[in-house]
This record gives structure tokens, sequence and C-alpha cells, in this order.
């Protein structure tokens, strides 16, 4: 039931070049950093990345980027990353955009063990070009397959040796359901307790989602802007 490893390097053993992987985060929340900085030093490539947004240039998934290491994105959103526009503007990189709404529920689908759904969001643009449409209620509906991986990585605030999660504030984004969906998930933790300490109602992600998991270190926290008032 110890499922605790040393560090990233050791979390990421296993994953090869070619291979599809989930990540959590959103925008610059709740993002695996550490497991990400194994994966650049690691040098797989031709890798199929899952996630809402590709990070910035210089963080997130933008390092994977910056060394080419991304053969496809499947996300939500992906401004903010010039070197993302500059690989899929030229063609380099592949790029499959997916309603934000629509993501979530195919990677809680690929959870659940639901294989497809039919949804309304993306009919009558590009998003709907070759899939099934059935009319329910009289509106039109396109049928979305659910999403799964080899690997997922996620990042929690505090975890046990036993994998249970709990994230904090909106880190809680696409992390749980991320984790749900991963063949093996990984999970990265700010803060690493007893089996026991975390209350039982208050884990957002169960341990038997949870496959690794270590203590993080060096977290930047970019989303996160420390103000302090002016002494009077």
């Amino acid at each position: 039931m110890n499922k605790i490893v040393a560090n990233a390097e050791e979390a990421i053993k296993g994953v090869e070049s070619g291979m599809t992987l989930m990540l959590g985060g959103f925008g610059l929340c709740g993002i695996p950093e550490n497991c990400i900085s194994a994966l650049v030093k690691s040098g797989v490539k031709d890798l199929t990345c899952i996630s809402n947004n590709a990070g910035v240039d210089d963080f997130g998934l933008g390092l994977l980027l910056q060394k080419k290491q991304i053969k496809k994105m499947i996300s939500s959103y992906v401004g903010e990353n010039d070197e993302f526009e500059r690989q899929m503007l030229s063609g380099e990189l592949e790029v499959d955009l997916i309603p934000q709404g629509s993501l979530a529920e195919r990677c809680r689908a690929g959870g659940a063990g639901i294989p497809a759904f039919f949804t309304p969001a993306g009919y009558g643009t590009e998003v709907a070009h070759g899939k099934e449409v059935r009319f329910f209620n009289d509106k039109p509906h396109i049928l979305e397959a659910a999403l799964t991986a080899p690997f997922a990585f996620v990042k929690a605030w505090k975890g046990d040796r036993f994998g249970n999660l709990i994230f904090k504030g909106t880190a809680r984004n696409f992390n749980p359901v991320m984790a749900m969906a991963g063949k093996i998930t990984v999970a990265e933790v700010e803060i690493m307790v007893e089996p026991g300490e975390l209350d039982p109602n208050t884990i957002h992600t169960p341990g038997v989602f949870v496959q690794r998991i270590f203590k993080g270190t060096n977290y930047e926290k970019r989303i996160e802007q420390r103000t302090v008032r002016p002494k009077i």
C-alpha cells in the first residue's frame, strides 16, 4: 500500500517516446512542475499531451515544447505561448482543440469507464467534423469519445502514502479527472502526511486512483501574488 517514490525521476519511470500523457493544471495553477521537469531531462519525445493548456514559453508544458518533445497537443486553451503558436503555424505541432467543458467530461468519462457521450457543444463547427450526430429534444448533439492515457501526472496540496489527495483552491481543476483517467497516475504533493491525518470527508481523489506519489520541491506558484500592506 506504500505508493511513495523517492523523486520525480523515479516517478516517471516507464514513460517512453511516442506515449500519450495526461497532465493536470489550469493556466499556471496546479501544474505538476516536478514531473514536467523530469520529463524534459529524460529526453522523451513525440509525446501526445492531454492538458487544458500548454503552459507559457518558460513554464509548464512550455518547457517540453521548447525542446520539441511534444508531437501533438489535445487541449482547450493554447494562448500566451509564442513557441506553441510558432510550432502550430509551421506544421511542426499537431493540435486538437476541444471545448473546455467537453475536454473535462471526456477525461471524467475515461476515468468512469464511459466510452463516449453526446454533447451539443461544438455542433456546427470544425469540432464536429467526422463525428456522429444525434438529436435529443430536437437539439443536435455530437458524439465525443472518452480520453485515457498510460500515464497521468497531477499536482496536489496534501497526500499520504496510500495516494489519497487533497487539492487546494483552484488547483482542484483538471487534476481530479486526470487522476481518474490514467492507467498509472503519478501525484506530486506539497505536503506529505501519515495515513489517517487526512479527513476522509475532505479527500478529493481517493488513493485507488493513484499508483505513485512523492513530495515535490521548489514550486514556483506563478499564479500567486503576495501583496503586503504598507506600514502606517
